[in-house]
């Protein structure tokens, strides 16, 4: 449901604003329609991770806490930072990884306060599936999320909502593969996937969709790391605004959490990737505000096929910097 309310959102937009190209859009023309499938075909990707890893979410349920899989699920950020090294061709200084180390201790040390004493039990004839669901928490969303970034920034010039049309028509196809494959093996009605529902659940599906249609406008004029960093930050507002509205305490773990978060934000956003250009061509110089720009990750992805990352089509080099270095 959640993909449907996405897709419905997609062709509104386009609707609306056009899909910022020339000829018939691709919801009048079905020659069109497959054309613009064909150049956007590299969402498919991660819009099938996206399906495997909702069916991961309610596994992982199986055997853990949602505190604990919640705590688990801090380990995407390593991944995620192998992943951009490999897929996209990101640099990364050694205090940078520090840095991400640094965040995923502040956003543990937050969350030790909900996990209690008592240890997970986990029968002996379950820990190969339990030790898979991790696995997969681990690297299914943090590929889909690198694989998401570089299929919206291979056509650059391609308009974001019609790419976001694409992803979430991909992700609906897949979901309803899966939903079909459920129904069959447990051999019960399509329709009763769709009982019990509320408001409440309507709820979540608007608030879930509306998550994603905002994450795509990070992968594709930030990146998967700043995107991170902005629901930690969320996060921490969320705390202080419960406290300040609703009396909520606030526990020293919080305090040093945030504490550690906030030294690796500095950190990663201060001290990043010098290699490039002559000596102290990446330094800050005195007096001077810091150069702002495209996601770092727009650098590795402007170079040439021999190193096997795709050129940005119509990227321009004077273009309007937006994020800062």
């Amino acid at each position: 449901m959640t993909e449907v309310c996405k897709v419905i959102f997609a062709i509104t937009v386009l609707l609306c604003l056009g899909t910022g190209r020339p000829g018939p859009p691709m919801y009048r023309s079905v020659r069109s329609f497959i054309a613009d499938a064909r150049h956007n075909w590299l969402l498919a990707l991660p819009a099938g991770l996206y399906a495997i890893n909702n069916y991961l979410k309610f596994a992982m349920q199986l055997y853990f806490r949602p505190t604990t899989t919640k705590m688990l699920g801090n380990l995407k950020i390593f991944t995620i930072a192998i992943l951009m090294r490999t897929v996209m061709h990101r640099r990364f200084s050694v205090i940078q990884y520090e840095a991400l180390f640094l965040l995923v201790a502040g956003i543990t040390i937050n969350q030790l306060q909900s996990c209690g004493n008592k240890g997970e039990q986990i029968p002996g004839g379950s820990l190969l599936p339990a030790v898979l669901c991790v696995l997969g928490s681990v690297t299914v969303p943090s590929a889909a999320s690198v694989y998401n970034e570089k299929g919206l920034k291979k056509h650059m010039d391609t308009s974001v909502h019609l790419q976001n049309f694409f992803l979430y028509f991909y992700g609906m196809c897949f979901n309803l593969l899966g939903a079909l494959g459920v129904c069959l093996y447990q051999q019960r009605s399509f329709g009763s996937i769709f009982e019990h529902q509320t408001r409440v659940t309507l709820i979540l599906v608007v608030n879930n969709a509306l998550q994603g249609i905002l994450s795509s406008f990070f992968y594709k004029f930030a990146d998967t790391i700043l995107k991170k960093y902005s629901s930690t930050i969320a996060t921490i507002f969320t705390a202080l605004m419960s406290w300040a509205m609703f009396g909520h305490q606030l526990t020293v773990n919080f305090l040093i959490g945030v504490s550690i978060v906030f030294v690796s934000m500095h950190q990663f956003f201060t001290f990043g990737d010098k290699s490039k250009g002559p000596p102290g061509a990446g330094l800050p110089v005195p007096g001077q505000p810091s150069a702002m720009m495209h996601s770092p990750s727009m650098d590795h992805i402007r170079m040439s096929d021999a190193n096997g990352i795709a050129v940005v089509a119509g990227e321009e080099e004077d273009k309007a910097p937006l994020l800062p270095r």
